[in-house]
């Protein structure tokens, strides 16, 4: 991660779609889902309230009345990775799932209504990495952002930057900045001038169980806190703590094994 949103106020919620590419919103299936609302309930101090069920049962996480991210259920039949998946905001998911398909992606699931939600599909790119396309109608997406228990940034971890960062640029317009220092491989997504995501290319570092992947970063009140508590409710610090140029992060898992970040942003 070299480049995060900054904090916002609570007031900093979303009443409009999102333009094309703008990452608008973060799901995550696993098998157990009782226990995960409690994980992250307990957490990042989340209520729950019943979503559209095209893909299983699915309920929308909330904090104070916002709604911030998506758990659903996965098939009991399916061995799929329990992942963050982040959604990037398309005016039109089935010519977006189309041009997934032409630049040498893979759409595993739709485009299919999520009622009167919306429209989404489930995509990967051509290194494996998977994220969805959403299509806003009733449900915009996340409408909070920069504060404690909000998603802060979304970062594709994969074997090198440059070809994937083509890929993303072809599907939804990005501006791609690579970094300027030579021994760091990483490209900033932007949208408009802002950074919306990054892609870091992390050579032979990348887990081998779980190839190129996307990862959260959710934004926390305190670093220490926050991966205290993850290790309290049965979850895992795999990357203790640490400082950044954009504040305080520590890379954890959850109960199920799903992998995300907890980041106090820097002033």
């Amino acid at each position: 991660m070299t480049e995060a949103r900054g904090s916002a106020g609570l007031n900093d919620t979303t009443h409009a779609r999102r333009p094309p590419g703008t990452p608008c919103w973060v799901s995550l299936m696993v098998h157990g889902t009782a226990a995960t609302q409690e994980f992250y309930g307990a957490l990042f101090g989340w209520e729950f309230e019943p979503g559209p069920r095209q893909l299983g049962p699915y309920v929308r996480a909330l904090l104070d009345g916002h709604e911030v991210a998506g758990i659903g259920q996965l098939p009991p039949d399916r061995h799929l990775p329990v992942a963050w998946t982040p959604y990037f905001a398309s005016d039109d998911v089935n010519v977006t799932a189309e041009t997934v398909r032409h630049s040498g992606g893979t759409v595993g699931v739709g485009p299919l209504d999520a009622a009167d939600a919306g429209r989404l599909a489930i995509a990967s790119d051509p290194t494996g990495a998977v994220f969805g396309v959403w299509q806003a109608a009733a449900h915009l997406g996340t409408r909070i952002t920069g504060v404690p228990g909000t998603p802060a940034w979304n970062e594709l971890l994969t074997r090198d930057s440059a070809s994937v960062a083509k890929f993303y640029q072809g599907v939804f317009g990005f501006e791609l900045e690579p970094s300027d220092s030579a021994d760091l491989d990483h490209v900033t997504l932007r949208l408009d001038g802002r950074p919306v995501a990054g892609i870091h290319g992390v050579g032979r570092a990348l887990p081998r169980d779980r190839g190129a992947h996307w990862l959260t970063y959710f934004e926390v009140a305190d670093t220490e806190a926050a991966a205290g508590r993850v290790a309290e409710l049965g979850g895992h610090v795999l990357k203790e703590p640490h400082d950044s140029p954009h504040g305080r992060m520590a890379k954890v898992a959850d109960p199920e094994g799903a992998v995300f970040s907890v980041l106090h942003t820097a002033p």
